[in-house]
């Protein structure tokens, strides 16, 4: 074929019919665009349909993800639901201290000694340049805005964290009640935080302090209102900023479903 091509070329510029060997020859360049026109085409659609592969295997994963981001908001959330009720049961029992049992008030006080903090399954998928397989641009704007949605959260649970661990700390070894409170949370069987739900969590007994502060006196100390008061205001707030991220987690799985085929 080549030596046929090679021929005309000859022939036509044997005779001098120049005109004849340009049109033969930008015939032959239009020729040579098309062909290379085609093979980017083709190398275009291959590469598309590698990434739409790509694209299902990173939603997939995406999925499963924040499902687990959702199952474990929800079970933060439910904590500190259970930190509030504790603690607007230890306000009633300052105004209203008849009755009041001390095992009861203990078993308060530990619970709002916990820090329920959110930890968001960590992806690379900004970093390594696949969000650009993301096709649906609203899916990909909120998966690109996620990590600054969760940071209100993030510093409201720091507060607190710094409270519950040194704040309530301080106040608990004033009232001699540390002891107590520990005990008290190491046998709860409600331990909700735990990784695997289906763990035989066996109770350790430490018992109580026999130097600790009566009743009357953790009813009267000011710092432990104050710290039943501040875990009202930061769980609450916590909470309600999980819960827009739960619809926001929601709509996130809304969108992948959709996407994923």
């Amino acid at each position: 074929m080549i030596k046929f091509f090679r021929k005309i070329r000859q022939s036509f510029l044997a005779e001098e019919k120049t005109v004849n060997y340009l049109k033969y020859a930008f015939g032959e360049i239009v020729l040579v665009v098309i062909g290379i026109l085609i093979a980017l085409q083709i190398n275009n659609c291959n590469e598309n349909r590698k990434d739409g592969i790509k694209e299902q295997i990173v939603l997939t994963q995406l999925k499963d993800d924040y499902l687990s981001d959702l199952s474990q908001l929800e079970e933060k959330m439910t904590t500190r639901t259970n930190m509030i009720n504790a603690a607007f049961r230890i306000l009633k029992a300052f105004d209203e201290p008849e009755n009041i049992v001390r095992d009861s008030l203990i078993k308060d006080i530990a619970q709002i000694a916990n820090d329920p903090t959110f930890d968001p399954v960590q992806n690379d998928l900004i970093s390594s340049g696949n969000l650009r397989l993301i096709q649906d641009e609203k899916l990909k704007r909120l998966l690109s805005n996620w990590s600054s949605d969760v940071v209100a959260l993030r510093e409201i649970e720091a507060v607190w964290s710094e409270i519950a661990n040194h704040t309530l700390e301080n106040v608990l070894r004033e009232l001699g009640i540390s002891r107590d409170v520990t005990n008290s949370f190491m046998n709860d069987i409600n331990h909700i935080w735990l990784l695997d739900k289906n763990q035989n969590y066996h109770k350790k007994e430490i018992g109580v302090s026999k130097l600790s502060s009566p009743l009357q006196q953790i009813l009267t100390n000011k710092n432990m209102e104050s710290m039943a008061s501040s875990a009202i205001t930061f769980n609450t707030s916590a909470n309600l900023q999980s819960e827009a991220l739960v619809k926001r987690i929601n709509e996130i799985i809304e969108l992948i479903n959709k996407s994923i085929k």
